[in-house]
Formats: structure tokens, sequence, C-alpha cells
């Protein structure tokens, strides 16, 4: 009897643990197409955003448009690595969801509710990979 308690445990944690692997994976590819395509939208028409004159990290809207571009693309491969539970994805996920933290708070003076909005998304991301443990993925 105690091993079908252990057992049923057991399979609870490795189900939730798979889901938030799940979740962080999912959050991850979306978030990531949406950074491409606020990438795309700076690279291609600057007028999208507003211009702040007097802002402490100021670039060209086309580098940031870059800079959005080419991490997005990061996190959408990255993403679909973690559907694999691999260990590198995982890693890495945490990082780049940082540095997409970093870049979507330097860049809140050009449109302040999408940077705010996709911090947030990255935090659940960082948080659901810091959380599941990867001994348990049951995906």
């Amino acid at each position: 009897m105690a091993t079908t308690q252990h057992h049923t445990h057991s399979r609870a944690t490795m189900t939730a643990a798979g889901g938030l692997t799940i979740f962080a994976s999912v959050m991850l590819f979306v978030s990531g197409v949406l950074d491409i395509l606020r990438g795309v939208m700076a690279i291609a028409q600057d007028d999208v955003f507003v211009t702040s004159p007097n802002y402490v990290f100021k670039f060209d809207l086309t580098s940031w448009g870059w800079i959005h571009l080419a991490l997005g693309a990061v996190a959408v491969v990255v993403s679909l690595g973690l559907f694999t539970a691999a260990t590198w994805a995982r890693v890495i996920g945490v990082g780049i969801a940082a540095l997409l933290i970093i870049a979507n708070f330097l860049s809140i003076p050009y449109y302040p509710v999408w940077s705010l909005t996709l911090i947030a998304l990255y935090g659940f991301v960082i948080w659901a990979l810091c959380v599941a443990r990867p001994d348990d993925d049951g995906i």
C-alpha cells in the first residue's frame, strides 16, 4: 500500500513538473514571436513607436528593433528545445528570458504597455523553469 501512495505522489509530481516545463515552453515561444514582431515593426517603420528625447538609454529605434528581433529568434529556438526537456534549453531559457526582461525594461519609453506585458511573461517563464525540477520532467 505504501508503494502505491509513493507511486501516485511521484506521478503527480512528474505531471506538475512536466506541465511547468510545457508552460514555460509555450510562454517563451509566444513571447519570442511577439518580440520578433516588435523588432520587425521597429526596423520597418519607426513611426509606430513614441520617441523620448530625454531617455538615458537612447538607441536608434532600428537598433532596438534588431536587438528584439535577435533575442526573440533565440527565444523561439530555445522554446523548441524546452519541448524536448533538454537541460541546455532550461539553462539558456532562463538566461534569454532575463536578457529579454532587460531589453524590454530599457525600451519602456518607446512602448510602455507592451514592454511591461512582455516583462511579466518572461518573469513567468523564469519562474516556471526554476521551479520545475529537471529530474521530474514527465514530458
